[in-house]
C-alpha cells in the first residue's frame, strides 16, 4: 500500500457518481489536513490524519500541508495532428478571421493536407511526445479526435495512431471518429458523396477495428446542417458509438436539438446560444461542454455557463487542443479562463473539469472525485498553492508538482 499523508487540502471528496447540476456545481467537498491510501493503483482509504490507520506501507508520500487533487479529465481534443498552424497564428494577428483564413485554404483543410503527408510512426511519435507533457500538466484522462484526414486513409490512420496510445499509456483514452469535421476539397461538390462515404465505407472498418468509442460531427454554416449531422449520428450508433457534437461555435441552426434527441454525451462549444437551446438542454441528460481556450485564442463570444448553471444543465470544460483554433493542453489556464471570462467559481470551475468531464467520458465510476475504488490517478500541487481557489488565480500555470497513482 502507499501512504500520502499531512494533506493540506484533499479536494473533491464526494460519492456521487452522476453529473452536478445547478447548485451543486458549488460545493466542493475539503478534507483539512487529510491521508490517504493506494492499494492496487485504487483509492483504498483516506479521511483526517488524527485517524490514520495504524500499519506497514510500501510508499510513505509526505505531502507537507500541501494540496491533493484528482486529476484533470479534457473531454475534448484534437491532439493527433501533422503541424502546427503558426503561420495562420500570424494571420490572425494581421486581421483576419477564422472563417477568412478558412476561405484562403487554411483551417481544417490545412491540416488535413499535412495530415495527408504524414507517415503513421512519425504521427505516432510526435502524439506520443505531446501527450506526455499533457499528463504533466494535470491531465489524468483524455478525449482525442480524428478528422484531419477527411479521407478513408487519413481517417483511419489517426485513429489506428490513437488505438496505438491507449494501448501503450496508462491513463483513459477515449478515441472519437470525427470524419465529419469538414468536407474535404475532393467532394466540394458533393458532399452528399462525402457523407456516403463516411458512413458506408469509414464506419464498417472503424466498427470492424475497435477504432473507435464515439461519433462526433461539426454542426455548422458551411460545414454539416443539423439533417446530415443526424443521419451522420444515426449512422454511427449502428454501429456502436455514441454521440458527441460540435454545435453553436459560430450560429445556431440545429446542431443542440439533434444532439439531445440522439442522446448525445456532450454538445460541445456552445459560444452562440438561443432561449430554445437553454430549454432543449435543460430537458436533456446532454452535458454542455464549453471550451474557453478557443474563445481565448480566436477572439470569439464565451460560452454562457453562468447562465447554463442557472437552468439546471450540466457542465463540464475541456481544452479543445489543436493546432487551428486552441494550441493549448493546459486544463489549468482553462480552469481560470472559466473563472476569468465566464464567471464561474473556483468550486464551479473545478467541478466542471472533473466530475462532470468524468461523466462526459462515462468515466464517472472511476474518475473524477476522491471516492474509496475510484482510480488513483491524483496529483499533488506546489507549494505556493495554499487554498483551491488559488488553482485558477495562478492563471496559466502549471501548479503540478507530482502525478501520483
Amino acid at each position: 500500500m502507499k501512504l500520502i499523508k499531512n494533506i493540506g487540502q484533499l479536494l473533491q471528496v464526494r460519492e456521487g457518481k452522476q453529473a452536478l447540476k445547478g447548485e451543486e456545481m458549488s460545493i466542493l467537498p475539503v478534507i483539512k489536513d487529510a491521508y490517504l491510501i493506494i492499494k492496487d493503483k485504487k483509492i483504498y482509504d483516506f479521511g483526517k490524519m488524527q485517524n490514520l490507520p495504524d500499519n506497514t506501507y510500501r510508499e510513505v508520500i509526505d505531502a507537507k500541508g500541501q494540496l491533493l487533487m484528482p486529476t484533470w479529465i479534457d473531454s475534448h481534443t484534437h491532439l493527433v495532428y501533422a503541424a502546427s498552424r503558426a503561420d495562420e497564428f500570424v494571420d490572425k494577428i494581421n486581421g483576419l478571421s477564422y472563417e477568412q483564413i478558412a476561405q484562403r485554404g487554411g483551417g481544417i483543410l490545412n491540416s488535413v493536407k499535412k495530415m495527408n503527408e504524414i507517415d503513421a510512426e512519425t504521427l505516432y511519435q510526435k502524439s506520443a511526445l505531446l501527450l506526455k507533457e499533457i499528463m504533466s500538466y494535470g491531465t489524468g484522462a483524455i478525449e482525442i479526435k480524428s478528422g484531419y484526414g477527411l479521407s478513408i486513409n487519413g481517417e483511419l490512420k489517426m485513429l489506428r495512431v490513437i488505438k496505438k496510445l491507449k494501448e501503450n499509456f496508462d491513463i483513459p483514452i477515449k478515441a472519437t471518429f470525427l470524419g465529419a469535421h469538414a468536407v474535404p476539397m475532393a467532394y466540394k461538390n458533393n458532399k452528399k458523396g462525402y457523407i456516403d462515404l463516411l458512413i458506408n465505407e469509414l464506419l464498417p472498418i472503424i466498427a470492424k477495428e475497435k477504432l473507435a468509442d464515439y461519433i462526433d460531427v461539426f454542426c455548422e454554416k458551411n460545414y454539416f446542417t443539423a439533417e446530415e449531422t443526424n443521419q451522420i449520428l444515426k449512422a454511427g450508433i449502428t454501429y456502436g458509438l455514441k454521440p458527441k457534437v460540435h454545435a453553436n461555435q459560430f450560429n445556431s441552426i440545429g446542431g443542440i436539438d439533434i444532439a439531445t434527441q440522439n442522446n448525445a454525451l456532450s454538445v460541445d462549444h456552445l459560444e452562440v446560444m438561443n432561449d430554445k437551446d437553454f430549454e432543449i438542454l435543460k430537458r436533456s441528460d446532454t452535458i454542455a461542454t464549453a471550451l474557453p481556450a478557443c474563445s481565448f485564442f480566436i477572439d470569439i463570444p464565451y460560452a454562457p455557463l453562468k447562465k447554463m448553471i442557472d437552468n439546471d444543465i450540466a457542465i463540464s470544460l475541456a481544452t479543445d487542443f489543436n493546432p487551428g483554433s486552441t494550441p493549448t493542453f493546459n486544463m489549468n489556464f482553462v480552469v481560470s479562463l472559466a473563472c476569468i471570462k465566464q464567471k464561474l467559481t473556483p468550486e464551479q470551475a473545478i467541478n466542471a473539469a472533473t466530475v462532470n468531464a468524468a461523466a462526459s467520458l462515462e468515466l464517472e465510476n472511476e474518475m473524477g472525485s476522491i471516492a474509496i475504488g475510484k482510480k488513483a490517478n491524483l496529483m499533488l500541487l506546489k507549494a505556493y498553492i495554499k487554498d483551491f481557489k488559488e488553482i485558477p488565480y495562478f492563471f496559466a500555470t502549471n501548479p503540478v508538482e507530482m502525478i501520483i497513482n
